[in-house]
Parts: structure tokens; sequence; C-alpha cells
């Protein structure tokens, strides 16, 4: 049968004039738009047979070699949630029908839905995915060219250390624990809820983040503080594998209701969990640790990244800006009155 059901879902099953099987779901419950379906696959694959033409290939083929290809990747799991909301509207479409309005509908319609940050992160992976199409894989000519939104740049939001004693005091004990060890090692909320035993050298007071944990796909080595080291030794004992848990379990989300209304009765608005990790590299900033030794600790890939603590640091600037004081000579504020004096005369 060139056509059967599974469940309510029909299939498609037939084999080209090739000897190639083709056997895939018609994403319908339709048998008509599933018959209608078929026949088309049926006459492209004669024609790529008898005529030597290209066969068309559809978003959706792409878009499973392109997972098959992206495992390695630390925004995997991400980009799949994208690509199910892509769906919606790509699903069945060949690649050659994508053109540049189309992209830009569905960009609208995501901007809408969240924010022209997020939207832009969802156009990166159609352009990604139509990229590899062409470029690696060959199953199209050149792809339409992408254009993202323009994303206002944001403040970088940090807490005082009174503000983080008071959210502290807030949280329940198993998100306390959490929140201090993301504000002792800068560490991103991925790499402290997944932290293991086997990552954890008390002895050396370290601990690391293997490359496929890391954002940037390399590995990260973590400097224990006091603070650290005694959240870790209170850890002891809780989990086998894991070193934060609740109730036995590992912890999914922080973001959570406990977290938003503790946050509330601190008093702290527009506070995201990340912002932890922007509060530890600010108070080192403030209390004098140069840019680079920041960005090595906190693992960014470029200083531009790090440049934007640099404003939280007038103190290093400040002894720079006694230079031109020097090579004035001690000329003082007074011989230059003075001076102007007589010039006016």
């Amino acid at each position: 049968m060139s056509l059967f059901k599974r469940g309510n879902t029909w299939w498609i099953d037939f084999t080209t004039p090739s000897g190639e099987r083709v056997r895939c779901s018609a994403c319908t419950e339709d048998k008509a738009q599933a018959k209608e379906l078929h026949d088309k696959l049926k006459y492209e694959a004669w024609r790529v047979s008898k005529l030597g033409e290209k066969p068309r290939r559809t978003w959706d083929e792409a878009a499973i070699r392109w997972l098959a290809e992206s495992q390695h990747n630390a925004t995997y799991e991400e980009s799949k949630g994208k690509l199910r909301w892509l769906q919606t509207y790509l699903r069945g479409r060949a690649l050659d029908e994508i053109d540049r309005e189309f992209v830009y509908a569905i960009g609208e319609a995501k901007a809408k839905e969240t924010s022209a940050a997020t939207a832009n992160r969802t156009l990166g992976l159609i352009r990604s995915v139509l990229r590899k199409a062409a470029y690696e894989w060959e199953w199209i000519g050149s792809p339409p060219r992408i254009k993202l939104y323009r994303e206002a740049k944001r403040r970088i939001r940090w807490i005082t250390p009174e503000q983080a004693s008071v959210l502290l005091r807030e949280l329940p004990e198993h998100q306390r624990v959490l929140a201090q060890f993301a504000l002792a090692t800068g560490l991103r909320q991925s790499n402290v809820i997944g932290l293991e035993w086997s990552q954890v050298d008390l002895k050396r007071r370290v601990a690391w983040i293997h490359a496929d944990q890391a954002k940037a796909g390399k590995p990260i080595h973590v400097s224990l503080n006091s603070v650290a080291v005694q959240i870790l030794q209170r850890q002891i004992g809780e989990h086998g594998t894991r070193v934060f848990t609740f109730r036995g379990n590992p912890i999914r989300q922080v973001n959570t209701k406990a977290w938003h209304n503790a946050l509330k009765r601190a008093g702290i608005e527009n506070f995201r969990w990340h912002d932890l990790r922007h509060t530890w590299a600010s108070w080192l900033v403030q209390h004098g640790t140069p840019l680079n030794v920041v960005q090595e600790m906190g693992a960014w890939e470029s200083e531009g990244m790090v440049r934007r603590y640099a404003h939280l640091a007038p103190a290093h600037l400040a002894a720079h800006a006694e230079v031109v004081a020097g090579l004035l000579g001690g000329t003082s504020a007074a011989q230059l009155e003075v001076d102007d004096l007589g010039n006016a005369k």
C-alpha cells in the first residue's frame, strides 16, 4: 500500500524508479491531502530518476539533518524547541519556496509574541539551516539573505552585596545554596544545577566544567573560594552524583514562582537568575580585578563581552588620568590663573 494509517495520521510508502524507498508521514488526517502529497513526491522522484533533476528537499528533511549534525552543540535542546515552534510555518514546505519575504513574516510573528532578541535567535536558526542546505549539502542554490532586527543594548543588571543578602534570606533553602554558589563562582545556571561530584576536588579547591557543558565549547576551570567550599561541604551526602538536589532529586528549574516571590519580598525588580553572574563579575571589577582576569575566570570568549563591566571600575582609570597631571609639570590651577591675567593685560 502506498498510503497507510498510523493512529489518525496518514503515511506514505513507495519505491522510486531508482529503487530508493520513500517512507514518511503525510502529517495529515485527511486521506485526499495525503494522496496529493504522495502523488507529488512520486512525480518528483520520477523526474529526478528519468530527467536527472535535483530532488526537491523540504524544510522537514533539512531540520532533521541539521539536528543530527548539531547534537554536540551546547544549545541543542534550545534549538529543538525553536524548530518545534517553526514547524507551524515551515512543515512540508520545499526549501526553494522559503524566500526572504516568507522568513520576514515568521520573524514578525515571533517578535510580536516575544521580543526582537528572541526573534533574532529564531531567524538565526533558519539562516543556519538554509546555509547548510546550500553550501554543505548542495540541496538548494543560494539561500535567502535574512536580515535581523536591531536589538536595544541592555544595561548590565547587578545588585549590591546588601541586596544579595536580603534576597538570599528570602529564598527557600535549596534555591539559597544555588544562588550563593552562583554568586561565589560566577557559573551559569545550567552549570550550577548540573554540577556533579565528579567535577569537584575539594582538596585542591577547584571544580571544572566539561567542554560539552560550556556555552563556548571549551572546558572551564573554577577556583573555589571559601564560601563555595563551605557550600559544597554542606552538600556532601545529599546525593551520590549531583551536588545540588531538592528532596533527593536533581534540580531542573530555578526560574520558579519561589524565585520570583523572593525577589518581590526583597524589593528587587528587573532581575533574572542569570544576573547573578553579572553581579559576580561586577563585584570583581569594582574591587580592582583586571578585566582580563575576569574574562578568564568567567570563561568569556571575547574581551568585548567583559568590557561591559569596565565602567564599574573608575579607580583604575583615575590612576591613568593622573599621568596627564604629571605631564603638566606640576603647574597649579592658581599659576594658570595668574598666567591668564597676564595674557589679558
